[in-house]
């Protein structure tokens, strides 16, 4: 019997179906405050939906106006953000989420709330990837989108 050795480079693993790589993200996500790029394994086991990785394609929180998803992001908030935020986003320790006024103007574009959430930034907020998963962490994103009373045109998410 005569084996013959065939090498593979990485695209012919994958075209071959040996090797599954991981989806890649066509977004950069930066940490709040040092500007380094978020590293995603450490997210919260349980949150690698579909959502989340059109999400991360895009940009865009694909929950944005989806009535259940806002739901379950008012949930989580309460339970997970409102002891500083507010229990409706008035404001307490942590600022208020649904005006214009955005300590990292970034947070007006679905990818930068998500870098705070995600990440962390300055005073009390510290990462979320520790208590939420990523789907978890978009869903909160709708809620708070669905409540803002700004002005549209401020409002990156929205176009």
């Amino acid at each position: 019997m005569n084996l013959r050795r065939v090498k593979l480079g990485t695209a012919g693993l994958c075209a071959a179906g040996l090797l599954a790589l991981p989806a890649q993200a066509d977004i950069t996500l930066r940490h709040a405050i040092t500007g380094e790029t978020l590293d995603l394994s450490y997210a919260k086991a349980g949150g690698d939906t579909e959502a989340v990785k059109q999400f991360l394609q895009t940009g865009k929180n694909p929950y944005n106006g989806n009535k259940d998803a806002v739901e379950q992001g008012h949930s989580l908030y309460l339970s997970a953000c409102s002891g500083c935020h507010g229990h409706e986003a008035e404001g307490k320790l942590g600022p208020g989420l649904a005006d214009d006024y955005w300590t990292y103007p970034r947070a007006a574009t679905d990818a930068g709330l998500f870098e705070i959430l995600f990440g962390g930034a300055q005073g009390m907020m510290g990462p979320q990837y520790v208590n939420l998963n990523n789907d978890d962490m978009l869903k909160i994103m709708a809620w708070t989108r669905s409540i803002y009373k700004g002005d549209p045109a401020k409002a990156e998410w929205l176009k």
